[in-house]
Parts: structure tokens; sequence; C-alpha cells
């Protein structure tokens, strides 16, 4: 650690000596202050620009001497142009740009083109605010978990459940970052809502495989959302109020941004939650549950920011998420989800050089009670819980248009997972670990031509003294600036276990523990070879083709194989619960392809999405379809705003999944398990009720389908005030999609039928 915080000092110092024709700065949107991402700095008649990164930072490196007027021309803001004088020092700026008041019809310049041009994204969908708002308004509001299930390569398990597949990868395979803290539990349990409010995401990048070294941990997808910081001028805000739920949102300065003051210091506080269990008994009384629809969260999300004039900046920031469902004949399940942390920005004068960092505390716990786990008349429940640090550091030097980046991370959590056997013994197996690792990366952008993106990232599993290299690589090649080729791939490892159970047809409940070491776990691959290390590995390869011929049309076409060379799962052939190992080894792979197309002018927004995919698993003994494993999933979305200022909206969503495998019901039998010793009566004891599986996952559900519509209507009242109103239809042709099976009972729970929504929200 020594010889590293060595390195990066002689790392700093010499580039902080080597910069000295540099013009860096930071742009800021001017009603609200905050950070303006990915719009192009260009200075004029020359080939010398920039883009904005997303917190607002621009550097533009080896400027020759001279006079030169620097420009930005971003589509929502007045243009802006400067005249600045280089003369081989370095140049530091802050560019306040005001909101466009006029609509323009001529050629848009879009944060989306110009990334595009100048970043590899193989296998990555960025989402805005913008893009979330023209889905159909479920609730009152769109939903980043709505939008979510729109893009290619992810599924969904429908409307309830929460869980979310990405490329082949089970859910403890994908990594949620929040401002740079690990989220363990993003999606409440009805599925149509995430815990974030939209109101407060800035960006969202969903790497749905071939991700860079930066990540780590997770071995299929990575979803990196930041939130934006509360607005540094004036006090604004949210109230939004619809027949399930309520969300309130308040921002504002505490040390307002001034051009004569060198600090500011903001806060944004958010809220929202769901009554639905309460509501649905009102305004759904044909739905034939008793409980209505048992569905109730609480979100709270709270951030300070305190930034400088020279765009150094810090964040503290906490949440506490909630969810509640109680089905009355089925299932009671609860979880939460606690953080806090603090993440930070360092701009150093002198230097082409930005450090950033997060260090952050999360805790998650879900329980679960189900009639089917009964013994000898008694309910057991399941509990887990997994909570811990994260931290990491990177370090980023600009050249040109390149970039060099490197940084190291630790993650050290603790997993309690409680259950009962069928003998009614309990168990609650707890670990403790701590990972650490290292990376490098390093962007050269040749002429914006051709884009290398290597990197690479050492990784240290302590609790099991194992250390994992990890190569990756991206690469595009813009053969026109309409016709983009891209790859990805990479190694990579995760030391983290889901435990679920082959009962459930849908599964709710996910226990989590860290990997287990070679006492419990079977000795052999199904290959029949030994593994060197005891946590899961895959390896991705991902090649697309980005085509933008067609006017205000963008497509994308992508292929996909994620190899997962060793995963671990519970071992679900064990005999002898004392000597048998709990865990087994299993392979597996996932390929196929997507293909979206965007259609965008003026008012009109189109997106369609179809997704062709295989999963496959094999243990010691077969080869089998995960539950998973949905072979045609297709999304379209339409949206269109007309009228004056575009006040009003209309959203449509169709959605259709082919089933998912399922492993059926092959009988029933009375099963006596003795309660008082040996010396019970078995001729007046009570049995109980069990069954025998069929072939693991031989059965299909039918096919999910659904369409959803929604309305809006803006009123503008003065220059800071809009009042909408909104309603939405969900599964307007009430088709019966299948949720869950209670293998006791038989009794079928079907996905949300026919409902309707409707709100108001006041923004000022």
């Amino acid at each position: 650690m020594r010889r590293f915080v060595a390195f990066i000092s002689l790392f700093l110092l010499f580039f902080a000596v080597s910069a000295q024709t540099t013009v860096k700065g930071f742009v800021y949107d001017a009603s609200s202050g905050e950070p303006v991402a990915y719009c192009p700095i260009i200075l004029q008649g020359t080939n010398y620009g920039a883009m904005s990164e997303s917190n607002g930072n621009f550097i533009i490196d080896k400027v020759p001497n001279g006079t030169y007027v620097l420009s930005i021309n971003f589509f929502g803001f007045d243009n802006f142009s400067d005249t600045i004088e280089v003369n081989g020092k370095m140049i530091i700026k802050r560019y306040m740009l005001k909101p466009s008041t006029t609509s323009l019809d001529e050629i848009q310049v879009t944060a989306e083109n110009e990334r595009k041009i100048q970043e590899t994204r193989a296998a990555v969908i960025s989402v805005t605010p913008k893009e979330i708002s023209k889905m159909p308004a479920i609730g009152g509001q769109p939903d980043f978990a709505q939008y979510l299930q729109v893009l290619p390569g992810i599924i969904s398990t429908g409307d309830q459940g929460g869980q979310i597949y990405v490329r082949g990868g089970t859910p403890v395979q994908n990594m949620l970052l929040l401002d740079g803290m690990i989220v363990f539990n993003p999606f409440h349990s009805i599925g149509l809502f995430s815990v974030f409010d939209m109101d407060i995401i800035s960006s969202a990048d969903i790497y749905t495989g071939g991700f860079g070294a930066e990540f780590g941990g997770r071995i299929s997808s990575v979803m990196n959302i930041k939130t934006r910081d509360g607005n540094k001028k004036r006090i604004s805000g949210k109230i939004d109020m619809s027949n399930i739920g309520a969300q309130v949102l308040l921002e504002g300065p505490l040390v307002k941004l001034k051009d004569d003051r060198k600090t500011s210091l903001s806060f944004i506080l958010s809220g929202k939650g769901s009554f639905l269990q309460q509501s649905a008994k009102v305004f759904y009384p044909y739905i034939k549950d008793e409980n209505g629809l048992p569905y109730n969260f609480l979100d709270v999300y709270g951030k300070l920011t305190l930034a400088t004039q020279g765009g150094t900046k810090l964040n503290i920031f906490g949440f506490n998420f909630m969810d509640r469902v109680n089905y009355t004949s089925a299932v009671k399940y609860n979880w939460n989800n606690w953080g806090v942390g603090a993440n930070f920005l360092i701009v150093p004068g002198t230097a082409n050089t930005t450090i950033e960092g997060t260090f952050a505390y999360s805790n998650y716990e879900s329980k679960i009670l189900d009639p089917a786990y009964t013994i000898s008349g008694k309910d057991y429940n399941k509990r887990t819980r997994t909570g811990g640090f994260n931290f990491n550091m990177v370090f980023n030097y600009y050249i040109g248009k390149s970039v060099f980046n490197i940084g190291l991370n630790a993650v050290g959590f603790t997993t309690e997972y409680d259950y009962y056997t069928k003998y009614g013994e309990k168990e609650y197996p707890t670990d403790h670990t701590t990972d650490f690792s290292v990376f490098v990366k390093y962007k050269y952008n040749f002429r914006n031509i051709l884009l290398i993106e290597p990197s690479f990232r050492l990784q240290y599993y302590s609790s099991l003294s194992k250390v994992s290299p990890e190569p990756r690589l991206a690469i595009k090649y813009n053969i026109t600036q309409n016709i983009r080729l891209k790859l990805s791939g990479g190694l990579y490892s995760q030391n983290y276990v889901a435990i679920t159970s082959d009962r459930d047809v849908v599964n709710l409940f996910y226990g989590f523990t860290s990997s287990p070491s070679e006492l419990h776990i079977t000795s052999t691959l199904p290959n029949g070879k030994i593994p060197k290390t005891c946590y899961q590995n895959s390896q991705h390869a991902i090649l697309g083709l980005e085509l933008d011929m067609l006017k205000y049309t963008s497509i994308n076409i992508e292929g996909y194989y994620k190899h997962f060379s060793q995963l671990i799962s519970v071992n679900r052939y064990v005999m002898d619960e004392q000597n048998d190992p709990i865990f087994m080894w299993e392979q597996g792979h996932a390929y196929g392809g997507d293909i979206s197309i965007k259609f965008e002018y003026k008012g009109l927004y189109l997106w369609g999405v179809y997704s062709l995919g295989w999963v496959k698993r094999t243990d010691t003994k077969l080869t089998y379809s995960p539950n998973f494993d949905r072979r045609h999933n297709l999304n379209i979305l339409a949206s269109y705003a007309f009228g004056k200022r575009r006040s009003w909206q209309i959203d449509v969503r169709w959605n259709f999944g082919s089933g998912f495998p399922f492993t059926q019901t092959q009988a029933f039998y009375p099963n006596f398990v003795p309660s008082s010793g040996i010396a019970e009566d078995i001729i007046t004891a009570n049995e109980n009720l069990d069954f025998v599986f069929d072939d693991l996952n031989e059965g299909r559900l039918p096919a999910y389908h659904r369409l959803d519509i929604g309305f809006k209507k803006k009123f503008f009242i003065g220059e800071r005030h809009t009042i909408e109103l909104n309603a939405s239809l969900t599964n307007i042709y009430n088709y019966s999609n299948v949720f869950y099976v209670n293998r006791i009972t038989n009794e079928v729970v079907y996905q949300l039928p026919f409902l309707y929504y409707f709100g108001m929200n006041w923004k000022f």
C-alpha cells in the first residue's frame, strides 16, 4: 500500500508539472447550478474540443498558444461563446448555461450523439429522466424499474416479484451502485417500482455485459446510478399524489451559488411510498383476494452537496428503503435496506487530473413466511441479512481526448442466513469477508475514428486467500459518423452467493452468503475438473453495430455470449444433511442477440426492442434451463407530446415474453415427521402433506403479455410552477399472467389484473 501511494504521488506530480497548455473548466445549468453532462465544448476553427463528463467537468489538452473562441452549442440551452487567450498557462473556467426558451426544429446536438462517437459503449444503455418520462405513468409517475423492462437484454419476472435478469445472469450477479454505494436490492416486490425517485436521478448507465475493469465483484451486469445535486439557486420541489401512493421532493441552497462566492451548499430530500394494500380495496373491489393488492413500501433519500468554485465537491447522502408484502393465503414477505455514505471529486488546479472516491455502508435484511414450509404444524421464517462497507478511489488523467484511470477498491461485508432443515433444526450460518482490488484503464481516442479501451483488474478475496486477474477490452470503430462497430469482453469473478429454492415457481426470497469453503461444496465441476478457486467466474464477449443512417432514427444490434465457467448453487441432491455438501458446482452459458430501434422527431418518440436468448445450466447430473430462460421478449413503446408547449402527452407500452421454465409437481403424499421422539404414536399422529417434483424445469408457464397506456396534461402557472394531471391503465385487456403457485394448496396467484391509476403533481 505504501508503494502504491508513493506511485500515485509521483504520478500526480509528473502530470502537474507537465500540464502547461490546458483549458479546463465546468459547465453548469444557470437555473439550478446542476452540472451539464456530455455537452460538446469546441474551440472554433480547430480540431480541439472535449465533452463534459457527468460532473460537468471538461479538459482540452495540448492547445497551441493563441486566441480562440470557445463555443458551447447544446440542445436545451442558449448558445454560448467565450474568447480565451492561451499563453502556455492553464486556463480554468466556469460556465453557466441559460436554459433555452425556444423550441428548435433544426439539427439537435444531444448528449447521446456525442457519447456514441467518443465512447465505446458496447453493451451499455444510458437512461435519463427524460426517457423514463416516455413510459405510461403507472401509479402516477414513471419509474426506473418500469423503464428497465423495455431495455435490450433485460428480463423481468413480471408485475410482481421485483426480480431483474440481465443476459443470463441472476439478480445476485447484478451490481447496483447508487452514487458509488452498493445497493443489495433496488426493486420492490411489486415490479412496477424501484427504490429510486425518478426526479433525483442525474444519469443511469446499464452495463448488460462486457463492462470495464472499474467495476468488479459481479459476473453479469452493472447498474451505475448517479443522483443530481440539490438546486443551488432557490428552493424548489414537487408534491405528487395518486390513488395508490404519494411522493414529496424538496431541494434548495443552504449557501447559494453566486459568482463572487467560492463555495455553495445545497440539499435534496425525497420520500415516496405506496398504500396500495389499503387503497386497492376501495378502487379495485373486483380483485378476488380479500387482502386486495398487498404491497406497501416507503423510500426515503437525502443528500447534502458542498461545492467549490473550482469544481471540487463533497456529497454526503443516506437512504432507507422498505418493502412489505402480505398474501394472506400464500406468503408474507418483507425487506429493509438502508445506507449512509459520502463521495467526493477533487479537481487540482494545475493538473489534467481529477480524483474521485466513495466511502459507504449499507445493510439489507429480508424475511419470508411461506405456508409451504410447515413442519409439524408450525410455520418457520427464513431470514437473510447482508451488510458492509465499500470504499473506492480513482485517479483520472486526461491526454487530449484520451483518458488514463487508476483506482483501488475495498469491500467488506457480513452475511447471515437463518433457515430450518426439514427436521425442524434451525441453521444460521454467518460469514465475514473483505475483498480488495486495484485496476488500470486507458482509453485511446484516435481522431474519433478508433477507440481502444484496454483495462485490467486485480481482485483479491481475503476470505478465500485467492487472487483473480481480470483483463478486459472494449473497442469501437467509427466506420462513418453514422455507422459504428463495437465489441467488448473480459474475465469476471464474484465472492457472493444467493440461496434459492426449487420449491418456488417464481422465486420471492433470496438468502445471501459469501462463497463457501471447500468443505461445504462438491469437489468437482460438472466437466470433471477440480476447481482451483471457490469463487464464481464468467467470461463475456459482446459484438455490436450502431446505425444512424435514417433521419431521426437510430438502430442498435448486439450479439453476446456469456460463459459461466464456475457457478455455485444449493446442492439439490443432498441425502444426508449432516455430511453432504450444502453447495454444488454448476456451469452454464447464455447467448443471444438484441435489436433496438429508436425514432425521435419533435414530439413523437418510438422505441422497439426484440431480444432472442438461450440460457443453460449444467450440474453433475443434468443440463437444464433456469427459471428465467425466456426465449423471446418484445417491447414496443410509443410516446407523443402535442399541443401548446407540448402540454399533452400520450404514452403506450406493450410487452410480450415467452413462458418461463418451471418444475412441475408430479405427485402428493402423506409425510410423517416425529415431533415427540421415537415414542410418538404414529397411528394417532397427524401427517403433513408433501410432494414429489417432476424433472427440473421441464415445464413452461404460459406466455406473458400486457398493454399499458398513460395520459398527461400539464398546466404552466408562471415561470416556475407546473401542475400535471395524469392517468394510466395497466393490462388493458386483463390478461391473466401467472405469478406464483403454492405447491401445497395449488393456488395460483396471478400478475396484476386490469388496473387504473390517476394522480396529480405540483412542481414549484
